[in-house]
């Protein structure tokens, strides 16, 4: 009798399970792809509405672009690390993925910690969400980054929590292959924000 594949179900070969991981993969892909449509209208929003400081505080007062950079720096840094996760996971050893994931997660929380700071300090400054329209869409782009950020950082614990119970069975491998696309996406768009947001807001 031959033992069950981890990860597998009883009666299902290991070809239909992967071409099932492929279909979630695809279904990844066109989540991703609404995400970036919802990324693009909150850009066009700021872009409108930049210029709407109600005689309020503007970027140029606002921003501190050593902070942003830093939070830059941070992401960037995290999604080289995820990549060096996922080569651990080809290699098939669960505890450098657990190690680098472990790295990843730092990096990020060290990103949200400098946003949530920033966010703060700018409302106890009378800078917050409902002083301008520019604010208004500040917060909104900028928090719903932060917000997808933190969804990754709980969905780094929980596969992290599975590579160590579970090893690197095909599902949880397939998993950490989503969030790898959902986490570079989020570098991505942190991108566009630094250099559509920060920088000019600076200028």
């Amino acid at each position: 009798m031959h033992a069950q594949p981890h990860g597998q179900s009883p009666g299902q070969p290991h070809g239909e399970q992967a071409a099932i991981h492929e279909q979630r993969a695809l279904g990844f892909w066109l989540y991703l792809m609404g995400d970036a449509v919802i990324f693009a209208l909150l850009f066009m929003t700021y872009g409108i509405m930049v210029g709407n400081t109600a005689g309020g505080p503007s970027g140029k007062t606002l921003f501190d672009l050593n902070n942003a950079a830093l939070e830059t720096a941070l992401l960037l840094v995290s999604s080289m690390t995820f990549g060096f996760a996922s080569l651990a996971s080809r290699r098939g050893s669960s505890g450098a993925v657990l190690a680098w994931l472990a790295v990843t997660f730092v990096l990020g929380a060290g990103f949200v910690f400098l946003e949530v700071r920033e966010f703060i300090g700018m409302i106890a400054a009378g800078a917050g969400p409902d002083r301008s329209g520019f604010l208004s869409a500040f917060f909104t782009l900028v928090g719903t980054h932060g917000t997808h950020v933190s969804v990754g950082l709980i969905w780094i614990l929980i596969l992290s929590a599975q590579v160590a119970t579970k090893g690197l069975s095909l599902p949880v491998t397939s998993r950490l292959f989503r969030l790898g696309l959902f986490w570079h996406f989020l570098d991505i768009a942190w991108v566009g924000i630094f250099s559509i947001v920060y920088l000019p807001g600076l200028m």
